[in-house]
């Protein structure tokens, strides 16, 4: 029998219930479970492929090709496992299926009504993913907070299914928050009995209830907390602030979340095997190293906005026992500036990573930046967006192509290094339409990516609607740049390198979206390892400068 766990928050967003279902699920996974995650998000949009990273984050893609929310991001990375579009549920997929059932005339002419078949609708997307999965423990994380409108039917469903589903196989855990009043020198737990209540309301009594906080938590606050939310003092689980998210599982653990989610569930399991976690959050830690690298992107307003590739870029140091000190460069606050500027803004870097995107804005302030890594012999990885560019200013620069572009920006470009693919013309739908996906790549043996990943051919995710344009590889290898990865059903271009520099590697894919923490994607690793080694020979550098002074 699947069991199921479904995880709510309450007070305020953005209090970690992404990282407590993925932690939990990393728990579970020591244990010898078999587990899964969903995550319900309640905006009315059907996934998150249209959505601005501004105000949602990024767009975390599956192999299967799902634009969902970045929490499978987290959930992937700390179950090591690949998801699909099933584990992603949003309003308009859930409106839209019960829209087209009513069509069909699925419903015999009754009158069709959030209870009970949007409910019903909900509550068959949870069981789906767990048959799909063959999961012993199904995660159902509810996006937003107790309280929301939009998130009503996702509550009521959820209350439903501990009815059906038995309540011996159902669980309830509540994320809150404890903040610390400086003023009053003391944690407060009204908001998180109030929140408690909003949900016991709706018919849900959580069975534990886990606090985001900044300070410890005393044996008394759990008392009181427990006694006004009717739970045991055990239940009451401290999530306090972390040094890095990878740590969270080994907190929680410690809290005895672990122990109580087998114990509520009667899972027949065996104890934890943290020892690879512990000693990965050991790297972290204990860094021997440390380089700076420059995030360069035009989504520098909300923190999430290239989370996959901040946790990739993260990974690398992990394997490399180093720290990796990100800076976040605004590429379109680079587009005014002179080339001496432009390096006095990226003077001290190891590397110099060039972020995906569409459109116009911010793009010549991604070229100088680019320019800026080549000339400078900087370690360089742009990635989709950011080899796009990179091509660009190579056939600019160094090619001699005055005024090559990509026809999404100058659709008059006289010379369209980077165009639209085939298939993508005519296309006028926005949401679900570019290159999404898994797609395999060959790999030039003896290339950078040829050794760093140490295959023949691999296969990466895909999120776009322009590729190189293969009229132009002539002029462009000749100058020196080499084609090292290709997708070999149509030839399209997805690694180039300059075998002239250092370090410098572009990719048509996301390699971020399938590192983990554990293992690294084999070009971020190496990304970082080529950073290190610049670092190094910086220091190298001014040390014998201040020897010779």
């Amino acid at each position: 029998m699947t069991k199921y766990i479904f995880v709510t928050g309450g007070v305020a967003s953005a209090l970690g219930k992404g990282i407590t279902s993925a932690s939990l699920g990393r728990l579970l996974v020591a244990r010898g479970v078999k587990v899964t995650l969903l995550k319900f998000d309640p905006y009315v949009n059907v996934d998150a492929g249209t959505m601005n990273p501004h105000q949602h984050g990024e767009v975390f893609v599956t192999d299967d090709g799902a634009e969902t929310d970045m929490d499978l991001g987290h959930y992937e990375r700390f179950i090591d496992t690949n998801l699909t579009r099933d584990n992603n549920t949003t309003t308009g997929k859930i409106y839209g299926a019960v829209i087209a059932r009513e069509r069909r005339g699925e419903y015999l002419g009754g009158t069709v009504q959030v209870i009970p078949h949007v409910t019903n609708e909900i509550a068959d997307e949870i069981r789906k993913v767990g048959v799909a999965a063959r999961a012993d423990v199904v995660i159902v994380e509810v996006g937003g907070t107790v309280g929301d409108i939009e998130g009503l039917p996702f509550l009521e469903a959820i209350r439903q299914f501990r009815r059906t589903a038995g309540p011996e196989n159902v669980m309830y855990i509540h994320v809150s928050l404890v903040p610390y009043l400086p003023a009053a020198g003391e944690l407060k737990t009204k908001p998180t009995q109030h929140s408690v209540k909003e949900l016991r309301s709706i018919g849900i009594q959580p069975d534990v209830i886990v606090c985001r906080t900044e300070r410890p938590l005393s044996r008394a606050v759990k008392e009181k907390i427990a006694l006004y939310c009717d739970v045991s003092p055990d239940a009451v689980i401290q999530a306090i602030d972390a040094s890095s998210i990878y740590e969270v599982p080994l907190i929680l653990e410690r809290e005895g979340l672990g122990e109580a989610v087998t114990q509520r569930l009667k899972l027949e399991c065996g104890p934890p095997d943290l020892v690879e976690w512990q000693e990965m959050v050991d790297r972290i830690l204990r860094a021997a190293g440390r380089v700076r690298v420059a995030l360069v992107g035009k989504y520098m307003g909300v923190e999430d906005s290239y989370i996959s590739i901040v946790e990739a870029l993260r990974h690398g140091g992990i394997a490399h026992r180093c720290d990796v000190v990100i800076a976040k460069v605004d590429s379109e606050g680079l587009e005014a500036l002179s080339e001496a500027d432009v390096a006095t803004r990226l003077a001290g870097f190891d590397g110099i990573l060039v972020c995906p995107g569409f459109g116009a804005r911010g793009v010549e302030g991604k070229v100088k930046a680019i320019r800026y890594a080549r000339e400078q012999r900087i370690p360089f990885l742009g990635d989709c967006y950011g080899m796009q560019w990179a091509v660009i200013e190579f056939a600019r620069h160094v090619c001699a192509l005055p005024g090559a572009n990509t026809t999404e920006v100058d659709p008059a470009t006289p010379h369209p290094v980077i165009h639209l693919l085939p298939e993508q013309q005519g296309i006028t739908e926005k949401g679900g339409t570019m290159r999404l996906g898994r797609y395999p790549c060959r790999l030039v043996p003896g290339s950078l990516a040829g050794s760093a990943y140490g295959e023949a051919e691999v296969g990466e995710r895909h999120r776009h609607r322009y590729e190189v344009n293969n009229a132009y590889l002539d002029v462009l290898t000749r100058h020196g740049l080499r084609v090292t990865g290709v997708y070999p059903a149509k030839n399209l271009v997805e690694i180039i390198e300059l075998p002239s520099h250092p370090w410098f590697v572009g990719t048509q894919f996301h390699g971020e979206y399938r590192s983990r923490p554990n293992r690294p994607h084999p070009l971020y690793r190496e990304f970082i390892g080529a950073a290190l080694q610049h670092a190094r020979v910086a220091i190298r550098a001014r040390e014998a400068a201040e020897a010779g002074s």
